[in-house]
């Protein structure tokens, strides 16, 4: 008999799954793997790194009872802080982008967490404004601004706390290597906060220097800035190439990745789509990111008969709400819309 005492003991050993029917629908000659983290007990690779830092924080006395825990989150991370924070009988308090789907609202909510929109900090808009929405400056922002002046607080800091790619190092890395006897020649992953593709990747290349590292980001028409604020975002995939230094989270160990892959928030919707109709498993925004990066990949002609595995972030029920899953908008009119929107931003600069 298999009992477990708490969430935090269903964090990780999450499954490798050979994606058939996408291969083979995609005319692919490869081994095509996908490491669902969705299996996580709040259904995202972030469980990984909320249980990471909070029991980080209680073995080093940081986080003391009747402390709250705060962070700045664009949805997963805040979830899974939510849930391991209730689980231990911790209040948490998360800072969140406006834009994220209605669901995670609803989901850290129920989870008890006193969820505050970025709208709702006063003087917040302006270095919105000032930094073309640039996420980290926003967290930088909030967390000096706000979160570190408030009494008995413990501030997670996702974006530089090194416990969030050090869990990836020690857990996420060993599995993938574990499930594949391994046999991995490609690893992919997006970069939210870049401890996914630092830490992973670190491990397995220690394991084989040969294998290859491969970093997802958004394409140029996925990026909000001032003069296009309402560009589509891919959610939780954030730029890391050609920008400031200061933005760029200290998580990113930019040494680990052998290539980045820009990535636009149509090409991600229609591989959330295609994989959900061919092989049953419905993934988020970011997890089909990697997805259309892992084609592409594979289309190479040195990469015929080599495995890839890809890491999908999260399931795709929190974006229901959204139009990753609305098959009466087309992936023509997303990419449409956002050319004729990013083109005529440009024209009038």
């Amino acid at each position: 008999m298999t009992i477990h005492n708490a969430i935090t003991e269903l964090v990780g050993n999450t499954p490798l799954l050979r994606l058939n029917r996408f291969t083979q629908q995609s005319g692919l000659q490869v081994d095509l793997l996908a490491k669902l983290e969705y299996f996580n007990p709040n259904h995202s690779i972030k469980d990984r790194i909320a249980l990471a830092m909070i029991e980080e924080a209680e073995r080093s006395g940081k986080l003391q009872p009747g402390d709250t825990i705060a962070d700045t989150t664009s949805g997963n991370t805040g979830i899974g802080l939510a849930a391991i924070a209730a689980a231990k009988g911790y209040p948490f308090r998360v800072y969140m982008h406006d834009k994220v789907s209605e669901e995670r609202f609803k989901i850290m909510k129920a989870l008890g967490a006193e969820v505050i929109p970025f709208s709702e900090v006063e003087g917040f808009a302006v270095i919105m404004e000032e930094s073309d929405g640039d996420f980290v400056a926003a967290a930088r922002w909030l967390a000096e601004n706000v979160i570190t002046r408030e009494p008995d607080v413990f501030h997670t800091a996702q974006l530089e706390n090194p416990a969030n790619p050090a869990i990836h190092y020690h857990t996420t890395g060993p599995e993938i290597w574990q499930q594949t006897d391994g046999q991995v020649d490609i690893v992919i992953a997006a970069v939210g906060t870049g401890g996914t593709v630092s830490g992973t990747g670190r491990y397995l290349k220690q394991q084989n220097p040969a294998i290859r590292v491969i970093a997802v980001e958004p394409g140029p028409f996925s990026i909000p800035d001032a003069e296009n604020e309402d560009a589509k975002e891919i959610t939780g995939v954030h730029a890391f190439s050609n920008i400031l230094p200061e933005r760029v989270p200290l998580t990113l160990d930019r040494s680990v990745y052998d290539e980045a892959i820009a990535v636009e928030a149509w090409q991600a919707t229609a591989a959330a789509r295609e994989v959900a109709l061919s092989d049953g498993i419905l993934i988020g925004e970011s997890a089909g990111a990697v997805l259309h990066a892992a084609r592409e990949v594979a289309k190479r002609p040195e990469n015929q008969g080599k495995r890839i595995v890809t890491i999908l972030a999260d399931s795709g029920l929190n974006y229901l709400s959204t139009s990753l899953f609305d098959h009466n908008i087309s992936i023509g009119q997303l990419q449409v819309d956002a050319l004729v929107k990013g083109s005529a931003v440009r024209r009038a600069s």
